[in-house]
């Protein structure tokens, strides 16, 4: 079956930007201070981190070379952590540790540490890593560049953490990854009490954004080139819980999804007890909305659900499921599924693999619990041995890869439409294929034809600081950039990705250039040094590569 898709629309007319922080004045590269962030855990601190990016980069600092961001040889060394598994502690001082001897050998160099972790441990990372100069928390991400000032005046370490949301993230200069996709958050914080989860405590209640100030962030990175959004929130169907509107994430859906020239819309993550037939209806009737769904079950059994406090069924789950098919045939539904949560015994584990089996996920992010302090199931009774732990995860795993293949299996011999994307591919250069998305947000890697590959096609390691071959202003057209479509039929199938080689074979290859891959294209010239001013808005102005997004300031 064909994947049909809406065809390029007029871009939305970029944004003001009056009364929003804009970058410092230009500080000449040899002598600007460096900076790497490294993050660790969700998409929320991933946008969290483009946040941090662009505060730094509006202070007047650069982002490091590649080879020397790798190695952390910067100026300025953020980590944005991450709370909710385990090993959340050991990461950050596994990483830390690194970082100690890289100091050493760096006069001036300073480290900072944000994010859910850093919420949650305060002081005590400063007493147990006290190389480290700033520590500060998710409500205040505004205050990194002053506590990096403060620290470097006083010669000591700043901590500050504040107890509810001091600044609303979206509102402050971000430095985006991608010119063709972005992350824009509808909200933060949540209302749940789930047993299991710490989230709420580091985040705080939800804080719901107007819908305006949604649309502007959106009609703002249309300008710049990005044909993709995706829709954050901590529970991000409650969106409209602070201003009384039930059905104001399906409203919201059906209007980003009519922003001229956006041409993918996705969210995440929804909660299964709050998720509505409005919102189905607003997938299935609105072009843009991809035919994909992120849908946490997180157990199986109805005890368990139950002690977990998640105020859903596994009926109603599977109900859901139903209803999201049968409006959207072709949709891909992926999951959260939590093994071993106390008290869990054999029977309530089949029933999480009867339900898994039921609803035939594409995919699924499977995890062992493991207790956070300050959680209510952290002192709960009947902790399970490691030993059971295991063997259950690895027999939901094993269920899990099965159902993959066979999902992934069904689409073969389908037509589908791929945003090109950057990095995900690996094995690109070795296998001579590019990589990109599906619609419904499959992994695919596909080959282009035979006389395409080695006219600039073909992705290669680049040296830093030159531009990808495919930037070209001349690059063929049937030569696919990084935000380009192309169209082609899926000839493999594995677990956890398709293959494309339809181009080998005589079978259907197009290329449709969309803005967001001439975005790219004049980003990567501009990288390389050789932008002539005709490139697209912050795209190409940005020599440093990604795009910093000053956000338009909206009446509320």
């Amino acid at each position: 079956m064909s994947t049909t898709l809406p065809g390029p629309r007029p871009a939305a007319a970029p944004q003001s930007t009056a009364g929003v922080p804009q970058p410092a004045a230009e500080v000449p590269r040899s002598t600007a201070r460096t900076y790497v962030v490294r993050t660790l855990g969700c998409q929320m601190n991933v946008h969290d981190s483009e946040h941090m990016a662009g505060m730094l980069e509006a202070a007047g600092y650069v982002p490091a070379p590649a080879e020397d961001a790798a190695a952390s040889r910067a100026d300025v060394v953020v980590i944005n952590t991450c709370a909710v598994r385990e090993n959340a502690a050991s990461r950050l001082y596994g990483n830390l540790g690194q970082l100690s001897a890289v100091k050493n050998e760096r006069p001036g160099m300073q480290i900072a540490v944000g994010g859910c972790l850093a919420q949650k441990d305060r002081s005590g990372i400063v007493d147990r890593a006290p190389w480290v100069d700033v520590v500060f928390g998710t409500h205040n991400l505004d205050a990194l560049p002053v506590l990096l000032e403060r620290a470097r005046h006083n010669a000591e370490a700043q901590v500050e953490i504040a107890e509810s949301l001091q600044v609303f993230p979206s509102t402050l200069p971000t430095r985006r990854e991608s010119v063709y996709a972005g992350w824009v958050s509808i909200s933060v914080g949540c209302n749940n009490t789930c047993t299991f989860c710490i989230v709420p405590h580091l985040r705080g209640k939800e804080r719901d954004r107007r819908p305006g100030e949604v649309l502007a962030e959106v009609e703002a990175l249309v300008a710049e080139g990005a044909i993709e959004v995706t829709l954050l929130g901590q529970n991000v169907n409650s969106y409209g819980v602070e201003f009384g509107d039930r059905e104001a994430f399906a409203k919201l859906l059906r209007a980003v999804g009519a922003v001229p020239g956006l041409e993918r819309v996705r969210f995440t993550s929804p909660h299964p007890a709050s998720f509505t037939d409005d919102v189905i209806a607003a997938m299935a009737e609105t072009p843009a909305v991809m035919p994909s769904l992120h849908m946490p079950l997180q157990s199986g059994s109805d005890r368990v659900l139950r002690a977990m406090r998640r105020s859903y069924r596994s009926e109603k789950f599977l109900g859901i499921l139903d209803r999201v098919r049968a409006a959207m045939p072709d949709a891909a539904i992926t999951t959260d599924v939590i093994v071993g949560f106390p008290g869990e015994t054999e029977e309530d584990f089949v029933e999480t693999l009867r339900v898994v089996e039921a609803s035939r996920f594409s995919s699924a992010f499977t995890f062992q619990y493991s207790p956070r302090p300050g959680t209510p199931a952290a002192t709960l009774p009947d902790q399970l041995p490691k030993a059971v732990v295991q063997e259950r995860y690895e027999r939901l795993v094993a269920l899990q890869e099965r159902i993959s293949a066979e999902e992934n299996a069904a689409q073969v011999g389908r037509t589908v439409e791929v945003l090109v994307s950057e990095g995900e591919g690996r094995k690109d250069g070795a296998t001579r294929r590019i990589t990109g998305r599906a619609a419904d947000n499959r992994l695919v890697h596909l080959a282009e034809p035979p006389h395409v590959v080695g006219r600039a096609a073909a992705p290669s390691p680049a040296v830093d600081g030159a531009p990808d071959p495919r930037s070209a202003r001349d690059v063929p057209h049937d030569v696919a950039r990084p935000g380009d479509l192309v169209t082609v039929r899926v000839t493999h199938a594995a677990p956890h990705h398709l293959v494309a080689d339809s181009a080998l074979t005589g079978g259907p290859y197009a290329v449709r250039r969309t803005r967001a891959g001439d975005a790219w294209a004049a980003r990567e010239r501009a990288r390389g040094g050789e932008d002539d001013g005709h490139g697209h808005g912050a795209a190409a102005a940005t020599a440093s590569g990604p795009v910093l997004l000053g956000m338009p300031a909206v009446p509320r």
